[in-house]
């Protein structure tokens, strides 16, 4: 269980091959990717900006709250910052449980409440020069709200 927030990439790849190891019998992730468009169409770098301290914090609450919630076994939150290429990888979230539906619901759970809670602000640059900070998503609220009407 744990976070990193870093600069530097990660490879998905290794990361899933430590949870795997831990033999637990179902495990899900999840990695995203800056996309290569956005509000003001194509997208060349993204720019993420947090608040050290209280991003790990909030990121090690969503986690141990999805690990009750679900009973996972273990849990891993990685998310970069800093300025980021169209296709770099940007985020990646990796549970294990003991059977797939806690697996896929914690990893989702985490991925929703990432989108709304996690305190990052991120800055879409255009090829045109043009800059445009990212608003939150009403369906990403919408996606985040639904586990608290499931309680």
């Amino acid at each position: 269980m744990g976070v990193r927030v870093q600069i530097e990439p990660f490879d998905g790849a290794q990361e899933y091959g430590r949870l795997a190891a831990s033999g637990h019998a179902a495990v899900a992730v999840f990695s995203g990717q800056v996309r290569d468009f956005g509000y003001l169409g194509d997208v060349s770098l993204l720019e993420l900006e947090h608040y050290p301290g209280m991003t790990e914090r909030v990121l090690t609450e969503i986690g141990d709250s999805a690990s009750a919630r679900f009973s996972l076994l273990s849990w891993r939150i990685i998310h970069r910052y800093g300025p980021l290429k169209a296709g770099e990888a940007i985020v990646w979230v990796g549970v294990t449980a003991h059977h797939r539906e806690a697996a896929f619901a914690g990893c989702e759970f985490i991925m929703d409440h990432l989108k709304t809670n996690a305190p990052f602000w991120k800055k879409e640059r255009h090829p045109d020069g043009k800059a445009q900070w990212v608003a939150a998503a009403d369906t990403d609220e919408q996606r985040r709200r639904r586990w608290h009407e499931d309680s």
